[in-house]
């Protein structure tokens, strides 16, 4: 192979010495002002009028895909990494222990280069940025909340603000207000769902994080997750505008006083679906949305009494209100 290399090159240059001396371009000799297209995975010149190859042995600047170590299934076979990211301030470039010769274990080695070539704080950095990525990717989040996330939490962890809790209950916090931020929010148990830790842990972070930080986070309320949880049990979207009515409704005449806003987005959207030809039991309600069949039964006796004031004008109900359970 690296005679054949070599031989190409000295070609090539001999090729381009000749275009050199006389002055004179590639063209095709049928269609001379015809701009011609490189293919690269050929190393051809082609001209796109009638076709004709009039130059061969052009260099590809694309990456060459080989590997220069022993592992030859490796799975990456490109010569750099990832793309330097600026939360880490260079330490994610460092030079690895490739494997030994002859099948050695180089485990050790491994773990002697780790603990050498960075700091406990770069470690716990690190790997709360990757607990953020992966928790995202559990729950399809976009890149922008991953990034404010991993912001947030680059700044927890320089300035030492909870000092002492678990970096992966930092992470989810830190996860958990990103959402809220970026007007997606998610509960609790959403996050404690693709987390290592619990959701009481995960809320007690939460509130040292937007004190120590001074974050601002918006009010959630239950008609925020009211799309998301609707379109999970399939409902059509006349339910789903009624479901918003409903909680605001009962939010503004204080129906519910001291409730969740999830358990009450719950009720709104159970006595909803009640309402329509699809409907959906306590059961389906509580395993989508993340409450407890008891707490929506409860919520629905509440706002029961008022269902003439909760929907909206004009709704068309293909169940009267007289014929909704009363539990």
């Amino acid at each position: 192979h690296v005679v054949t290399r070599i031989d190409c090159f000295v070609r090539c240059d001999d090729m381009s010495r000749r275009n050199a001396d006389s002055n004179e371009a590639v063209r095709c000799p049928n269609h001379p002002d015809a701009n011609l297209v490189e293919d690269h995975h050929a190393g051809d010149m082609i001209c796109p009028e009638c076709g004709t190859v009039v130059g061969d042995r052009v260099v590809d600047v694309g990456s060459e895909w080989r590997t220069f170590n022993n592992e030859k299934s490796t799975k990456d076979n490109s010569r750099v990494g990832a793309a330097e990211n600026p939360l880490l301030g260079g330490s994610d470039l460092s030079t690895g222990v490739g494997h030994l010769p002859h099948g050695g274990d180089a485990s050790l080695v491994h773990m002697i280069q780790h603990r050498s070539s960075s700091g406990t704080s770069d470690r716990s950095l690190v790997h709360g940025l990757r607990e953020i990525s992966q928790m995202a990717d559990r729950i399809n989040l976009p890149r922008k909340i991953i990034d404010r996330a991993n912001v947030l939490f680059k700044q927890v962890d320089s300035e030492k603000h909870l000092k002492g809790r678990s970096n992966d209950a930092i992470a989810s916090a830190c996860l958990y207000i990103a959402c809220r931020q970026e007007q997606v929010p998610r509960t609790f148990k959403e996050i404690c769902a693709v987390s290592k830790v619990s959701k009481k842990e995960i809320g007690r972070c939460f509130k040292l994080i937007k004190r120590a930080v001074e974050t601002k986070v918006g009010q959630v309320e239950s008609t925020d997750f009211m799309s998301r949880f609707c379109a999970n049990l399939s409902l059509e979207s006349a339910v789903q505008r009624a479901a918003v009515h409903i909680a605001k409704k009962a939010d503004e005449l204080d129906l519910c006083p001291g409730r969740v806003y999830t358990s009450i987005a719950a009720a709104a959207i159970y006595l909803a679906s009640q309402t329509s030809d699809n409907k959906r039991s306590q059961k389906e309600v509580g395993s989508v949305v993340g409450v407890a069949e008891t707490t929506i039964r409860s919520i629905y006796k509440l706002i029961y009494p008022a269902k003439e004031k909760l929907f909206p004008e004009g709704y068309e109900f293909a169940v009267p209100l007289d014929k909704l359970p009363s539990a």
